[in-house]
């Protein structure tokens, strides 16, 4: 899909703001409200907008432990990997997954209300899956820098 600097400038605003009425935004860029409205439709029929959401403060809502765990597999076979992706990806607290490279095959990004609620966690995430290797867990002490906002135009 090709985006013009109309199409960036709508990401721009919404990444910022995507409480903002399509009277607005067109405001903001220079568009009609239909034109608004029929370019974010396109940006979320492309998939470039995978979705609008609130983002709420965990520890406002009990959950104000955050949690990095590592994890190394035994086997990378692609039915033991993907069942752990499952259950990792079934799982509320965990927030962000990503497979990678290097010496760990997870990490793990997870919103707990207690270290005892992650200590319940690694039974079942962990100790109950035969093909965990190791984990490693890392507490964060405080957010420094939280977002999904992808770097456009001339940032």
């Amino acid at each position: 899909m090709t985006l013009d600097e109309f199409d960036i400038k709508l990401l721009i605003e919404i990444q910022q703001d995507a409480t903002l009425s399509q009277i607005e935004l067109g405001k903001r860029v220079s568009l009609s409200s239909a034109a608004v409205n029929r370019r974010l439709k396109r940006l979320h029929d492309e998939g470039v907008i995978k979705k609008t959401i609130a983002v709420i403060e965990p520890a406002a809502m009990g959950h104000p432990l955050t949690i990095i765990a590592e994890v190394e597999v035994e086997s990378e076979r692609i039915d033991l990997l993907d069942a752990m992706k499952q259950s990792f990806a079934a799982c509320p607290q965990v927030q962000q997954c990503y497979y990678v490279a290097g010496e760990w095959d997870f990490v793990l990004i997870l919103a707990v209300r207690s270290m005892q609620q992650y200590t319940d966690l690694t039974r079942e995430l962990f100790f109950e899956n035969n093909n965990v290797k190791r984990f490693k867990t890392l507490v964060s002490m405080s957010t420094v820098k939280q977002g999904l906002n992808i770097p456009l135009g001339v940032e």
